[in-house]
Parts: C-alpha cells; structure tokens; sequence
C-alpha cells in the first residue's frame, strides 16, 4: 500500500524450488538506479540474503531476465541471481530444506538508488516450495529402513528411485521431494547419523540397502522394469555398489563420488569390500580459518596394493551417470569419476560423465546458493567445498537436467 513500485514474480508467487522464475519491478523512475535485495530466513532462524544494484528501463521497467545487474552480489544479466546468490550473514552455513511440506519464503525488495537502501520502494513475498502439488511424503521405518517415501499423484506407474546423501548423514529429503514432483517415486535413505544409525557405522550391509530396493519395488506405483539410484559424495560409492552387486538396479547416478569404498567397509554376501586406505594426518588445517584441505588424505587410487578397495562397476549391467566439478575442494572426484568411466569404457559398458568447471563438491538442485565452506556434521570440522557462485549455480541447472533426463531414459 502507497509503495511506488511494484514487484512481481512470473508466472506465479508460488513455484517449486528448482523452477526459473521472472522478476519484475515497474512503476520505477526512466533510468532510475534502485537496489534489489533478496532475504530468506531458514528453519533455524539463519538469513540468508542476495543484492543487486539496477538501473531502471526507460519506461520506468525492470526485468531480470534482461537487465543487468550494475554491482553487488553478482554482475550481468542473470535473471535467477538473487537466489543463486543468497549469502548467510553467519559465516559458513549450507542453505538446505529440513522440513519440505513448507515452503522458503523469499523476500524481494527494491530500494532506492545504490547506496544506503534507506528508503523501500516496493516489495513482495516468493514462495519455493520442495513438495509439487498433490505428493505424498510417508515417513518409513518398516524393518531396518530409516528412509522417507514420496509418491506422485495418480495411479502410475512411476520409475523408482532411491536417493542417498553424503557421509554428513541424517535424512535429506529435500532433493528425493523435487524429484518425486517431477514424477518420480523417490525414498530418500538414511544410512549415518540418524535415529538409531550412528554418525559413523563400524560396516555398512549391503542388505539394508537391498530392503531398500525390496521396499521400493514392491509399491504399487513403481514400474517394474528396475530401480535407480542417485548419490552424492559417500552417496555415490554406494550408488555404484548398489549397481554393482545388487539385482534390480537398472541406472546410477553418482555426484562427487569416488570409485572405491570410502571410510566404512561395506559387508555384502560372503564378501566385504575393505575401506580405501587414507590418513587423517594428511589434512591440511589452515591457521588462520581452521579450515580443512582433505585432498590429500587419501592414498593413491591407482595404486594396485588398493585395489581391493575398488568397486567393480565393470561387473553391473547398469547404466551410468558420473557428475563432477573441476573445483571441488574435497575430494578428486573428477580423477575418481575417470577412473570409474575408463574402466566401464574398457568392458563396452554405457556411460555418460559430465565436469563442471568452476563447480564445487555440493552439486545440489539449482538455485540453492553455493555453500563453499561448512561445518562437516559428523567430522565436526570446517570443511571446504570449493566452487565459483556463477559457474557453480550453472553447473547446478545442467546437471539437474541430465539427471532427470538419465532417468527418464533408461528407468
């Protein structure tokens, strides 16, 4: 009310939250310089927030998707930059979604000129929502599984899919929500750190996984023509074993993975696959930060004596997807993501890999900013994950894509 501009958001207020959306600001001055500030306030209480310096069109106009940005969070053209580039003003925390039936509230605002954002010309509410309309979410604790199933609406059949998160542990929904809104049945497993799961495990068991698989296949709304699934960082070497010594698994994707066991040994029938040798000795803290350089922890992969560490993909009949950045600062999973893809090429198998440059360890769905330093919830140690905000935030568009795209194809 009495605001001199107004601000928009096309084509809706409400949108999913891997959705682009066009910001619009009219009612401004011709050629008026005016601030832009994205905020969101997440679940506890962080803000996280976004600006921009503008300059208004000559019929008093502004759309993100054409004008540049003049300064601030980021530069040129980019009409999803605001959210893309949302900021914690605490130090080091990770934008992520624990409860997805509520949406993240955006707030945009426009202000006068490029300087001390005294005086608010307009403004509106953006909702980004993890949860399409009409998805069900069922928390599942049915024999082992700690896992959350999500089901689109309507009889199916939907490919399935199972999808993992890192050695951070707990039960990350929000990625296994957006992909059940673009119809697939997902349960997103926890597997560390959750319930009655410790932060570390002394082994992991094939077997739970396979209930995964059993519980998945087993729904009324999954197709039958096998499972896929999707894993970030530990995630991936676990979507790779899944494929490899799992019936039932048609496709896998892996995200910053490695491509051999890392940091628990992994039981399966009659055999276990022992953990890559690495020595924590070898980190690298910086003095200043307290920052962790893990890179070098780990011994070297192509070294023979560690091979019994390696996961044999080249025994699946899976179809795969390896995804990595050029800049992760954690793990050399574009080295790791070759060695598996060689060997896959070697024995005629199908793969696909794509690198980012400029692309972190935390390749997450688009539009969730950069998170290039964070506390590691179960190491309890400032980790860096590396990346660049524009080339990651791209990279991010991109690999969401391919992924569904895999899916669809071969699920």
């Amino acid at each position: 009310a009495g605001m001199a501009a107004r601000v928009s958001v096309l084509p809706s207020r409400r949108c999913l939250f891997d959705e682009p959306v066009q910001i619009r600001v009219a009612g401004l001055q011709p050629q008026q310089a005016v601030t832009l500030r994205a905020s969101l306030l997440d679940e506890s209480g962080e803000l996280f927030q976004a600006r921009a310096l503008y300059r208004a069109g000559s019929s008093g106009e502004l759309d993100l998707s054409r004008s540049p940005a003049l300064g601030g969070s980021y530069l040129g053209v980019e009409p999803m930059g605001l959210l893309w580039a949302l900021q914690s003003k605490t130090p080091y925390k990770r934008l992520a979604k624990r409860n997805v039936l509520t949406p993240f509230c955006v707030d945009l605002e426009v202000y006068e000129g490029h300087g001390d954002m005294s005086r608010l010309l307009g403004k509106c509410t953006h909702e980004r929502w993890f949860l399409g309309e009409g998805v069900k979410r069922i928390s599942v604790r049915e024999g082992r599984l700690r896992a959350t199933l999500f089901l689109p609406p309507g009889p199916g059949p939907f490919p399935g899919l199972i999808d993992l998160y890192g050695s951070g542990g707990g039960l990350v929904e929000y990625r296994a929500s957006l992909l059940a809104s673009r119809g697939f049945v997902t349960l997103a497993l926890a597997y560390m750190s959750f319930e009655d799961i410790p932060a570390i495990p002394e082994i992991l068991e094939l077997s739970y996984f396979e209930e995964a698989v059993n519980f998945l296949r087993k729904q009324q709304q999954v197709k039958d023509t096998g499972i896929g699934v999707l894993g970030l960082s530990k995630g991936g070497d676990l979507a790779l074993s899944m494929a490899t010594f799992l019936p039932g698994i048609k496709a896998a994707v892996s995200i910053s993975g490695g491509s051999f066991n890392s940091f628990v040994p992994l039981k399966g029938d009659g055999f276990t696959v022992p953990v890559h040798p690495y020595d924590l000795g070898r980190m690298k803290i910086s003095d200043e930060t307290g920052l962790v350089d893990f890179l070098d922890v780990v011994d070297d992969h192509t070294d023979p004596a560690t091979w019994d560490c390696r996961i044999p993909v080249e025994r699946s009949l899976a179809k795969f997807l390896f995804l990595c950045g050029l800049d992760d600062m954690n793990w050399k999973s574009d080295l790791y993501c070759q060695d598996s893809v060689q060997r896959l090429q070697q024995h005629g198998r199908e793969v696909e890999f794509y690198s980012y440059p400029g692309a972190g360890h935390l390749l997450e769905p688009p539009y969730l900013p950069l998170c290039k330093v964070s506390i590691h919830k179960v190491l309890g140690m400032l980790v860096h994950w590396g990346g660049q905000w524009r080339e990651h935030a791209k990279a991010q568009e991109d690999a969401w894509r391919r992924i569904q795209a895999f899916f669809w194809r071969h699920l």
